[in-house]
């Protein structure tokens, strides 16, 4: 039985194939489905589990090289809720994007974490170094 960690037995699969290069979505609740991407849905109420929450937790297990993000997260977002995600990511360089060109990255990703979160455009792609 496993005592710490990431319990969740279907992304503990999903991440022990997370190798280098490869790429994983954080979606929030909004998120549309990919009929062609693998996904766990962690998603249980609003907000429960954030994006965050996952990121924190993926974080302790994998080395991630970099963060993608839409540009339209620093615009529909406050000064505060931008800075919680840049100091949890502080390790990896966020790059932003536009959301229209983030979507086109999505067929190609390993796997796609469907949250709770309810953060206008807190979807992130994850690259492995």
């Amino acid at each position: 039985m496993i005592r710490d960690g990431i319990l969740n037995p279907h992304l503990n699969h999903l991440l022990s194939r997370f190798r280098h290069t490869n790429t994983l979505v954080i979606a929030d609740r909004g998120f549309p489905f990919w009929p062609q991407v693998e996904t766990v849905d962690l998603s249980l109420v609003d907000d429960i589990p954030k994006v965050l929450d996952v990121l924190r937790a993926i974080q302790e297990r994998c080395v991630v090289g970099r963060i993608i993000m839409a540009e339209e997260f620093r615009r529909e977002n406050t000064a505060a809720t931008i800075a919680a995600f840049e100091n949890t990511a502080a390790a990896q360089p966020i790059h932003y994007e536009p959301h229209d060109q983030f979507k086109q990255r999505v067929p190609q990703a390993l796997g796609l974490i469907r949250t709770g979160d309810t953060i206008p455009y807190a979807n992130m792609i994850l690259e492995s170094a």
